[in-house]
């Protein structure tokens, strides 16, 4: 759809090939967040530390191809940046350790203050084309119903929690204009997935989904991550169930996404 191949490989990965280098690598830690808190947790590595790993792409990139030409890539790389919503669970809902600092509208603007020295740091390095991703309808993530509600099988979303996510993605919106307004050769787009998955959720029978409140993976409340193994069971359909474990949405759900992704985000960063 983006011509890209067919798997982004970690940049980590110990046998990571110069092709590889060239073609595009992700810096992504699954559970980490833009609060450094969160991978208290998680045990990933956090965002801003991720800048770390991208100087060191950038050192092997130059090695590979000579620095006007990796300079070149940088510039015409697509960033996609995409955290936010293991901060809230880890550090403002379930874990309330945030909260004795902050209230949410504190806690806003202490993330986007974050991700805003984020993107400032990924631009003084070469970046240019950065699309930043909302939160999703977090109130509607299994996990978050599960710890809610006594019976996990008769459970709703929670309304404060989706309200706290759309406030948070408005203030994003202004948020990324002001930046690029300040950082005058880039391009930076929002890529909104909580008004698609939300009508998912609320509409399910259009894309063909029949399970909404439980995950894929195992019981469909609790499991995620390392949880979800071979020995774990998952669902016959994945393709039906918006969600494959408590947190994570399906392969199904990301088609849609990429498809509005390609649609609304790609045009605005050319």
């Amino acid at each position: 759809m983006l011509g890209l191949k067919q798997s982004i490989p970690p940049f980590r990965d110990p046998n990571l090939s110069d092709h590889e280098i060239k073609t595009g690598v992700s810096f992504a830690s699954a559970g980490s967040g833009y609060d450094d808190l969160t991978t208290v947790v998680s045990r990933a590595n956090p965002v801003l530390n991720q800048v770390e790993d991208f100087n060191m792409y950038i050192v092997r990139l130059k090695g590979i191809v000579g620095e006007e030409e990796a300079m070149k890539i940088i510039r015409g790389a697509l960033v996609l940046i995409s955290a936010g919503t293991n901060d809230f669970i880890f550090n403002f809902y379930d874990i309330p350790t945030r909260r004795l600092e902050f209230n949410i509208t504190g806690y806003h603007d202490f993330l986007q203050k974050r991700l805003q020295n984020f993107i400032k740091q990924l631009y003084d390095l070469g970046c240019r084309k950065i699309a930043v991703v909302g939160l999703p309808p977090i109130g509607c993530l299994p996990i978050q119903m599960s710890l809610r509600f006594q019976n996990p099988f008769n459970t709703k979303c929670i309304e404060h929690q989706n309200l706290d996510a759309q406030s948070y993605n408005q203030k994003l919106v202004n948020q990324l204009s002001k930046i690029q307004a300040v950082l005058l050769e880039s391009k930076i787009s929002y890529s909104d997935v909580y008004e698609q998955v939300n009508d998912m959720i609320n509409h399910p029978q259009k894309y063909g989904f029949v399970q909404t409140k439980r995950g894929c993976c195992g019981t469909g409340l609790v499991e995620t991550g390392p949880l979800c193994n071979s020995v774990t069971p998952t669902c016959g359909k994945p393709s039906q169930y918006i969600f494959w474990d408590c947190i994570h949405p399906s392969d199904a759900v990301y088609q849609y996404l990429s498809q509005n992704f390609v649609k609304n985000v790609i045009p605005k960063l050319l």
